[in-house]
């Protein structure tokens, strides 16, 4: 992995314990290319049961998961390069070293992983859902519904991704 690890981890101890897990039938590669269709169990451990109570209703979850699958090298990276740009043909050497915090890498201080996902249907404690985007038997560490007022209706984003954009935009035009 790339650039600037953390030396020593400034760290205050907790503990957190998995609420469920997740299953699904995607391969690990279909997870890595981030496909929103890819459909998913949520389990709940009938300890956290109770916790759905009322949760029927809400169209789409944020789901926040640990990262249990991540290699070694990728913890504690401060600086990546935007790979998603790669399934769309930018050389890995075009593109930018940013920081984690400004991207949806894996790569973290902290393995969690946060990813908004389509309610498809519930029963009992597994709760059907769409678009999330964790490899089988990774450990969910909360549930959260999503309320309309977290959406936001204009965005800005850093000009380095505009300039990606364009490239991936003029590579596609020059393709056809």
């Amino acid at each position: 992995m790339e650039g600037n690890r953390l030396k020593k981890p400034q760290r205050t101890a907790f503990t957190m314990r998995p609420i469920g897990i997740i299953h699904t039938e995607a391969s690990s590669d279909e997870v890595r290319k981030g496909s929103r269709e890819i459909r998913s169990t949520i389990e709940v451990y009938p300890k956290y049961r109770q916790g759905l109570n009322g949760i029927d209703g809400y169209s789409h979850l944020f789901v926040l998961c640990y990262l249990n699958q991540l290699r070694r090298e990728q913890m504690g990276v401060l600086h990546v390069r935007p790979r998603r740009f790669l399934r769309d043909g930018l050389p890995l050497k075009k593109l930018p070293l940013v920081g984690v915090f400004a991207l949806n890498s894996p790569s973290r201080p902290n393995p969690i992983g946060i990813t908004t996902a389509k309610v498809l249907g519930r029963r009992g404690r597994r709760i059907f859902v769409k678009g999330l985007d964790y490899f089988d038997q990774t450990p969910v560490l909360d549930i959260k519904p999503y309320h309309p007022h977290y959406r936001v209706r204009t965005i800005g984003y850093p000009d380095w991704v505009s300039r990606l954009e364009k490239k991936v935009k003029s590579r596609k035009t020059r393709a056809k």
